[in-house]
C-alpha cells in the first residue's frame, strides 16, 4: 500500500465521532462504550455511559473498568508526551470514593504530574456527570499511573502511534 492510500485509510469517515476514535485508539475502551473527547500530550478526556457491560453484580461501575480507563488514558498521554516512544505501565494506584450506577455517565480526565526522561506519572480522575446540568458532579475515583517511557520501539510497531497522531491536538 502506498503512502497516499495509507493516509486515506487512516482518515476518519465523515460523521465519525468520539466512539470511532476509541475504536481505533483503544479497542478495550471502545468495547465498554468509552468515548474519547480531548486528546493531547497534556490532557485526555472522555466519557462512559455505565451499562450492564461495565457493571459488577450490584449494578454499579466495576472497579476494574475504572482501572482500565485510568491505565488506557495515561498510556495514550504518555505515548504522545514521550514523542511516540513505546511506554509501559509499571504501577497503578486507584482510590474509589463513590459509586456510579447503571445509567450514570462517568467523565474522565488524565493529566501528567511528572514527565521525565525515563518515567512519567499521570493523574486520572473520574466524576459522575450531574444529569440536571450536564456538568461534572461528585468525584468517584482518582488514580496515579506510573509508566516507563524510554523503551525502544520495535520496527514492526513503528506505526503504533499513527492513530494518536491523527486525532491529537498538538
Amino acid at each position: 500500500m502506498d503512502d497516499a492510500a495509507r493516509r486515506r485509510q487512516q482518515q476518519p469517515a465523515v460523521g465519525e465521532g468520539s466512539s470511532a476514535k476509541a475504536r481505533e485508539l483503544d479497542p478495550p475502551l471502545h468495547a465498554i462504550g468509552f468515548e474519547v473527547e480531548e486528546l493531547s500530550p497534556s490532557r485526555i478526556t472522555g466519557r462512559l455511559l455505565v451499562t450492564p457491560t461495565c457493571c459488577q453484580p450490584f449494578k454499579v461501575l466495576h472497579g476494574g473498568v475504572s482501572a482500565l480507563m485510568a491505565e488506557s488514558l495515561a498510556s495514550m498521554g504518555a505515548h504522545m508526551a514521550s514523542g511516540y516512544r513505546r511506554v509501559a505501565g509499571v504501577q497503578l494506584s486507584i482510590n474509589h470514593f463513590r459509586s456510579a450506577a447503571l445509567g450514570d455517565t462517568v467523565l474522565a480526565r488524565a493529566v501528567p504530574v511528572h514527565l521525565g526522561r525515563s518515567t512519567q506519572v499521570w493523574e486520572v480522575k473520574l466524576w459522575k456527570m450531574d444529569p440536571s446540568t450536564g456538568e461534572k458532579g461528585p468525584q468517584i475515583a482518582e488514580s496515579r499511573v506510573t509508566l516507563l517511557c524510554n523503551l525502544p520501539l520495535p520496527e514492526e510497531h513503528k506505526n503504533a502511534g499513527d492513530a494518536l497522531r491523527k486525532y491529537s491536538k498538538l
